[in-house]
């Protein structure tokens, strides 16, 4: 190793013997004189090259090219350089590429001497630029700082590179890659096989399709018409030898799909709070009560339309007949409603359904008595289904489950019967001094004073609605007022979850019968 090199005034220079130089031409015994590039070769005599280098082109000088073997032909001369100060400078190379970190310690400068000599001093203007391409001063010039990384441990590459796996490793990763839980080299990897693979390509693009659907930001749950569409498709191909009366299908969908949140929902969500809500004279009311509850609730008011086909009531002969009532009973009988009262309620709704369907005709007109009033069955069938709907609206919001309206043909239904209802129960309120005097009695059958009710959407539709008695004939032509309501707003209205003041109505007309209408629908919900 060669010691410390001193400063260029620590030496005299003039007190050093210069060695003898070889004749021009000549160059060591054994070895080749390497050749000098065309600005070397330009350079005075006696000149430091390496001095006279900018820093850039000092920065840039890497490593000298392997030097080129002697002619064959030992006669021919070599060709003699124009001046060379210096014989064993070596010539400058290309620039090495960049690399990200120091280069490491620097290697030790090889000596240009001959080899049959020992050491001798150095002769002035020999070129001093070590290996790592920094020169060293020349005689009689400043010295320049020389920059000296200090060694330690060769430094991260700036890009890692992507590892090479073969193709059987790389196909096996799409699904990994698809679902993005790859490792940034795995990652890489892929992406870069996928820029040169087709079919891996298209592969990658179909499980990115297939994640996306699984990230799917829309609701999981079935359209509530699929039953009813699938069934209807299956009885298109082949009718079925009983089929199930249309004034039934409401009843038969709305408790299949509640029967579908049933069984979804878990053991703990049985005994969540539900708030059932109606309205009552000028104020809308509610109660608390859990999910077996409701379904008590149901149990017992379809009930009533059993004991109207002759089947079992739930609660037993000489039970009351009004709804309310027969609720009231129900959870005083059964206690704490659980998962075991699912069961019960769909079996008798099974029951109902199989009997109306074989019956068909000749039970649709079958009065079913609700106490203080009765329907046909074919409408309390529509009834039930509405409250089944609604009911399960409210379960669906003490659970977060997504509960969609039922289908267009089914809602034009239930707002059919509600519209047809609405002139009996304006005249009740109007009994109970709750709605304003009749101004235009008229023989019954006969065209009166109507209020035209627009429901809008698919299930909507346009119904005149009679106001001074429920005998008389609503027409376009005695129409006073116009209400226009969107269709499950109507609904929400009818089952008392809204109350008239907040029903999105438009209203033209006479004031007083609008809020008549409005508030008679509000009246027609109940527990």
């Amino acid at each position: 190793m060669p010691g410390p090199r001193g400063a260029a005034d620590d030496l005299d220079l003039a007190a050093v013997p210069l060695p003898p130089l070889p004749p021009p031409g000549a160059g060591t015994p054994g070895e080749a004189v390497p050749e000098q590039s065309g600005a070397d070769a330009a350079a005075p005599a006696g000149e430091d090259t390496a001095s006279a280098a900018s820093p850039d082109e000092r920065d840039t000088r890497g490593e000298p090219e392997p030097e080129p073997a002697a002619p064959d032909d030992p006669a021919e001369p070599e060709p003699e350089p124009e001046s060379g100060p210096d014989a064993c400078e070596p010539a400058e190379s290309e620039p090495e590429p960049h690399v990200c970190g120091p280069t490491g310690p620097e290697p030790e400068p090889d000596a240009c001497e001959p080899a049959e000599s020992g050491p001798e001093p150095e002769a002035p203007g020999a070129d001093r630029t070590p290996a790592d391409g920094v020169p060293a001063p020349a005689s009689g010039s400043v010295p320049a700082p020389v920059p000296g990384p200090g060694p330690g441990p060769a430094p991260e590459p700036c890009m890692s590179a992507a590892p090479a796996l073969p193709h059987r490793d790389l196909q096996a990763l799409l699904g990994a890659w698809a679902l993005s839980v790859c490792s940034a080299e795995e990652t890489a990897a892929v992406e870069d096989h996928l820029t040169r693979c087709l079919p891996c390509a298209d592969e990658a693009k179909r499980l990115r399709e297939a994640v996306g659907l699984l990230h799917s930001d829309g609701a999981l749950d079935l359209d509530a018409t699929l039953r009813s569409r699938v069934v209807e498709g299956c009885l298109g191909r082949r009718p079925a030898r009983i089929p199930i009366p249309g004034w039934a299908a409401p009843y038969d969908a709305e408790t299949a799909r509640l029967d579908a949140l049933l069984r979804d929902i878990g053991d703990a969500d049985w005994d969540a709070q539900v708030r059932l809500r109606w309205f009552e004279k000028e104020r809308r009311t509610d109660r608390w009560t859990t999910v077996g509850g409701v379904i008590s609730h149901l149990t017992a008011v379809d009930g009533l339309l059993s004991a109207a086909l002759g089947l079992d009531d739930p609660l037993g002969g000489g039970a009351p007949l009004d709804p309310t009532e027969r609720t009231e009973a129900s959870w005083a009988a059964g206690g704490s409603p659980t998962r075991a009262v699912r069961e019960p309620w769909r079996a008798q709704s099974h029951e109902l359904i199989r009997t109306a369907s074989f019956a068909g005709r000749n039970v649709a007109e079958t009065s079913v008595s609700y106490g203080s009033f009765a329907l046909p069955l074919q409408d309390a069938l529509v009834d039930r289904a509405f409250e089944c709907w609604v009911h399960g609206w409210d379960i669906a919001e003490a659970v977060a489950y997504p509960y969609p309206a039922p289908s267009a043909a089914h809602l034009h239904l239930m707002i059919d019967l509600a519209a047809r209802m609405l002139p009996a129960a304006l005249a009740g309120r109007r009994r109970a001094g709750l709605a304003g005097p009749a101004r235009d009695l008229v023989v019954p059958g006969e065209p009166g004073r109507s209020l035209h009710l627009e429901i809008e959407g698919h299930a909507g539709g346009d119904w005149y609605i009679a106001l001074d008695s429920p005998a008389a004939l609503g027409t376009r032509e005695t129409a006073v007022a116009q209400v226009a309501l969107d269709a499950v707003e109507f609904c929400r209205l009818v089952a008392g979850h809204i109350s008239p003041a907040e029903a999105a109505a438009g209203q033209e007309g006479d004031r007083e019968a609008i809020s008549d209408v409005l508030f008679a629908a509000a009246s027609l919900s109940r527990l």
